[in-house]
């Protein structure tokens, strides 16, 4: 007699980069999964914890690559009825621009079940392994996390509103978008706004690069920064300066660093 199978997507946030910050329930879900299917981002070493019986599944979108999201919706589905617990391992959150509601709406569906396991998202995560603080009394009281990317191409207009505040901004999937980036804070009157780019965040190989909002562009070519990175905006940047020097004291009594 057959085992009954009971169709079922698990999708999961592996976290920003650094295999060890994924999450206890996370792991203890790889272990129980019948298939895997995993990103671009996720370290290899995650799949470890997986059963030495579990299908592991590459579907990682990049340039080249043809995995579309329509056809990682039609595998859940396939591989939920075929196997039984799927789980669709993702970089950050999965509900962090990750799409992870559209692929659990998709699969419902179909009368699958569902569930969700949260990650720690790189537009917390990265900027802290740099010394940067999304908050910092006095200094910024909230922070906007925001797409560098919309899905007609352009960038979003919530970053003028962002900017429009004191609060710490994170650009996520930006990189294309420096050079507007840049033109939008100096538009703004926000040229000389501290700024950062990340990237390969929480890794060994992360790169940080500080500077100006109108540095961006440069500072990327000087440093050749590309994807993933992460792009933050704002006065907390400046804890990302080394802490041993005149200037930096002065500015944790004055705040007037770079004035």
């Amino acid at each position: 007699m057959s085992k009954k199978i009971n169709p079922k997507l698990t999708v999961v946030g592996a976290g920003p980069g650094d295999p060890d910050l994924i999450t206890l329930k996370a792991v203890k879900v790889l272990q129980q999964a019948q298939v895997v299917l995993y990103d671009a981002l996720i370290d290899p070493v995650l799949l470890d914890h997986c059963s030495p019986d579990t299908e592991k599944i590459y579907v990682g979108k990049r340039p080249g690559q043809s995995f579309s999201q329509e056809s990682i919706n039609d595998l859940i589905v396939e591989k939920a009825y075929a196997s039984g617990h799927v789980v669709r391992l993702k970089g950050g959150d999965p509900f962090v621009f990750g799409r992870g509601q559209e692929e659990i709406e998709y699969a419902r569906q179909f009368g699958i079940e569902t569930d969700y396991v949260p990650g720690i998202s790189s537009a917390l995560a990265v900027a802290g392994t740099a010394g940067i603080p999304m908050t910092a009394r006095g200094i910024s009281e909230s922070f906007w996390v925001i797409t560098g990317t919309k899905t007609d191409g352009s960038l979003s207009r919530d970053l003028c509103l962002a900017l429009c505040t004191t609060a710490t901004v994170v650009v996520l999937m930006g990189m294309n978008k420096l050079e507007e980036i840049a033109e939008l804070c100096c538009k703004m009157g926000k040229a000389d706004l501290p700024a950062a780019i990340l990237q390969n965040g929480t890794t060994a190989e992360q790169r940080t690069a500080l500077g100006t909002a109108q540095e961006l562009p440069r500072l990327a070519l000087e440093h050749k920064l590309s994807n993933p990175a992460v792009i933050v905006l704002g006065e907390v940047v400046r804890y990302g300066y080394r802490s041993n020097d005149a200037e930096w004291q002065d500015f944790l009594k004055n705040g007037n660093l770079f004035s």
